[in-house]
């Protein structure tokens, strides 16, 4: 508490740090995410911390939750990777963690939230928690993918239908052009392109850069299941 009370007294200096300041971020940072961003991190002790924090030094909660490390990770980005669901719980309702934060790989904690796989329902609550506070439909400045590009190109269906009940735009386009819809076209993933057909307002005429669409996509891959999906539903809306 000592390091957090005196970068507390010189938040002025936070960007010129002097090597006192300096010091005493080397500590905090290494106490912080010792603490609260390894996986065996106990929630218990991150909610001492941070209640210890907003006690003694209210003005420093917003700058420790959203302390990086040179990957761009904060310890949310941590807790959510390793499905520390409890911590994750704890950093939001501290009401400033950035949940649309991007790390140096361009993924925010909701991107990394769509690739986990929750196993009970307190783990799903606190990840729709995540999506309902985040921005759902924010391209990674490296690949223009979304979260449902990301959920839907690693066959997370769980959370492919999360993002849709939380009303992702499913015609979002990465860098090359591609949609969700194609990622599932070109996968195979039959049930998720059902899922993203039935539950969104999909636009099977979209093309990618390559001028390819869903259906041409499926087709190349030999995903006859998926193409005859697409055909049908391509004709059902002709006829609409």
């Amino acid at each position: 508490m000592a390091a957090c009370q005196f970068l507390s007294d010189h938040m002025d200096n936070m960007d010129n740090p002097n090597d006192d300041v300096r010091k005493a971020l080397v500590v905090l940072f290494h106490h912080w995410f010792s603490t609260a961003a390894e996986e065996t991190s106990m929630a218990s002790r991150v909610a001492v911390y941070l209640r210890e924090v907003k006690k003694v030094t209210p003005s420093l909660l917003a700058f420790l939750v959203n302390l990086a490390d040179d990957n761009g990770n904060t310890v949310l980005h941590y807790s959510v990777s390793h499905c520390n669901y409890s911590i994750v719980s704890l950093l939001l309702d501290t009401g400033v963690g950035d949940v649309n934060l991007q790390n140096n790989a361009g993924y925010t904690p909701v991107m990394l939230a769509s690739l986990t796989a929750p196993d009970g329902p307190g783990g799903m609550e606190v990840v729709r928690k995540i999506m309902e506070l985040g921005n759902i439909n924010i391209r990674s400045r490296q690949t223009g993918q979304t979260a449902l590009h990301l959920a839907v190109r690693h066959g997370r269906v769980v959370m492919v239908r999360l993002l849709l009940s939380c009303g992702v735009d499913a015609n979002v386009q990465d860098s090359e052009g591609t949609t969700a819809l194609m990622f599932a076209s070109e996968r195979g993933h039959t049930h998720i392109a059902r899922l993203l057909l039935e539950r969104s307002q999909c636009d099977l005429t979209v093309t990618d850069k390559r001028g390819q669409t869903a259906l041409s996509v499926a087709m190349q891959g030999s995903h006859t299941d998926t193409a005859a999906l697409l055909q049908a539903h391509a004709k059902a809306r002709a006829l609409q």
